[in-house]
């Protein structure tokens, strides 16, 4: 195993990463709701598939870290497990980035005003349900995931490992799930960008 990183102090590690997930669910509920109008020279929905690139990248980190840690390789799977973090970081920046400057976009909003006639929902057909029922379960755990995924880090960082797998265990899958989603939502909304 690998030697602790950080001195353990529960009581402000709860703080800082309660209070900095409060914070970031915050921002991106909140700005999730506000259009800035700017002319970026570039589609703000490259943001996006900026958004998607990166959810895969961290799928396959997730993906080499369980692979490296069943193997018993803990420092490669510490390195990856922290590419996989900051990859997140720059995907909440993106991801905050493309609501800020693109706004909101509908599923099968073809004409792109913004209302979905019983044309448009009628093109989207099954797809549109199934877009739906992902979202559904994405946008939650989305929400929830990153407190599960701080407190994991933290017990790997002060080396209490049986805590750590223990976590882990309830963490990889669901930020698995969110990132492998999140692929799937940009795939099935990009067409009405």
């Amino acid at each position: 195993m690998l030697p602790p990183v950080l001195q353990k102090n529960d009581k402000k590690a709860r703080t800082l990463i309660l209070i900095f997930s409060f914070i970031v669910f915050a921002a991106v509920v909140l700005l999730s709701r506000v259009k800035l109008e700017a002319d970026l020279g570039f589609d703000p929905h490259l943001f996006a598939t900026a958004n998607a690139v990166i959810n895969f990248m961290v799928t396959l980190l997730l993906i080499a870290g369980f692979v490296t840690v069943k193997k018993g390789n803990y420092q490669l799977h510490k390195k990856i497990m922290m590419a996989a973090m900051i990859l997140s970081v720059i995907f909440l920046v993106s991801y905050i980035a493309h609501h800020l400057f693109a706004g909101e976009t509908k599923f099968g909003d073809l004409d792109r005003n913004g209302i979905i006639s019983d044309e448009e929902k009628a093109a989207g057909g099954s797809l549109r349900t199934i877009y739906y029922i992902i979202l559904a379960t994405h946008i939650p755990l989305a929400g929830i995931i990153l407190p599960f995924i701080l407190f994991t880090a933290y017990r790997a960082l002060v080396a209490e490992f049986p805590a750590h797998k223990k976590l882990a265990r309830i963490t990889w899958p669901i930020w698995l799930y969110v990132a492998i989603t999140g692929v799937l939502v940009y795939l099935m909304i990009s067409p009405y960008y």
